[in-house]
């Protein structure tokens, strides 16, 4: 799935805004209680702790649970290769267009979360159930483990757990990136359900000839994705629904192309040779989404016509269609793929 100029921007923006999760804190645990009405807050960065942590520490040694610092969380020393692999697959998926990139990152996204949750609960089990046996005030078979995300109760105070700016950001991307990929996939199968509908019956012979030879294993045209794809020779973009030509070779390689006679110098290079080439096929300019095999089709010639690249040449797959664009232009050359191959 090839992603749009819209979707690609939207992604590489929201990527690159990860950087900002560098410099913001990306969880945050506050505490109330009668003595501490305006409360106790520990912030924790990617790589560092701030906030009231000593009197939080002072606090809680009472009750025999540990004292937080930095060496306490070994994930300090990662967590910013993470948020960077992050960013990198991000704008993969951007600079180079890819579906399969974009959902990889949206993948990753939940993953990254879903482990920042367990692991956040595994420390908060062992930091509220692993208390020193010495402590000074003991409540029996109570824990003080804080809540993932929410709030609860702990004696007499009540904790408070939840994402901060960082990990508003991420979030934001991943669903961000959740609503693109889903955007892209359901506009390239409606696409796909236009091209099919405006082809008419010549429109599903192709795909039912395109579904069988990729059934045996042997090479098939592909749809042009007009406002999508470029073509191979100009590296113009295909916006023209009447116009376009494939080259697919043996082994299956598909070179798209917006005008005839891009396809034709093309082939003039050499880079695939005849005897590489499974089929060398044309756009039916009255028939929308419909090739025709250059050497069966009829082909008309008219400045009118104004094509991509001016080659100004339409191809038929129906003589009737022919006459009756060239009687709708009041004239035009008619001709064939060799004398206009010679021609362009």
């Amino acid at each position: 799935m090839k992603l749009s100029t819209t979707t690609r921007i939207i992604l590489g923006v929201a990527s690159l805004s990860l950087i900002a999760t560098f410099y913001v804190p990306l969880w945050q645990i506050m505490l109330w209680a009668p003595q501490y009405p305006e409360g106790l807050v520990m912030k924790i960065w990617h790589n560092n702790l701030s906030g009231n942590i000593d009197i939080i520490n002072g606090l809680n040694h009472y009750i025999g649970m540990k004292h937080i610092s930095v060496e306490m969380f070994p994930e300090f020393e990662y967590i910013a290769l993470l948020i960077g692999f992050l960013m990198a697959v991000g704008l993969a998926a951007a600079v180079l267009g890819s579906g399969r990139t974009l959902f990889f990152f949206t993948l990753l996204s939940y993953a990254y979360g879903f482990a920042a949750l367990y692991d956040f609960w595994s420390w908060g089990y062992d930091y509220g159930h692993n208390l020193d046996p010495n402590a000074a005030i003991k409540v029996p078979d109570m824990s003080y483990q804080p809540p993932v995300i929410g709030y609860k109760n702990l004696l007499n105070f009540t904790s408070f757990s939840g994402p901060d700016i960082g990990a508003w950001i991420i979030i934001v991307v991943c669903l961000l990136a959740t609503v693109l990929w889903w955007w892209e996939f359901f506009k390239q199968r409606k696409l796909a359900k236009n091209n099919i509908g405006g082809a008419g019956k010549a429109g599903i012979a192709v795909l039912i000839f395109s579904a069988t030879q990729m059934m045996a294993c042997t090479p098939a045209p592909e749809p042009i994705r007009y406002g999508e794809d470029n073509c191979h020779s100009c590296k113009m973009t295909l916006t023209d629904k009447r116009y376009g030509a494939e080259v697919v070779t043996k082994k299956g390689k598909v070179y798209k192309f917006d005008d005839l006679n891009c396809l034709n110098n093309f082939i003039k290079t050499g880079e695939v040779t005849p005897e590489n080439t499974a089929f060398t096929l044309a756009v039916d300019f009255k028939k929308t989404g419909q090739f025709v095999d250059v050497h069966q089709a009829f082909f008309l010639y008219n400045e009118a016509l104004k094509s991509p690249m001016r080659a100004d040449v339409a191809a038929f797959s129906d003589q009737n269609d022919l006459n009756a664009v060239k009687a709708e232009l009041g004239g035009g050359e008619e001709k064939s793929w060799n004398a206009l191959a010679g021609s362009l």
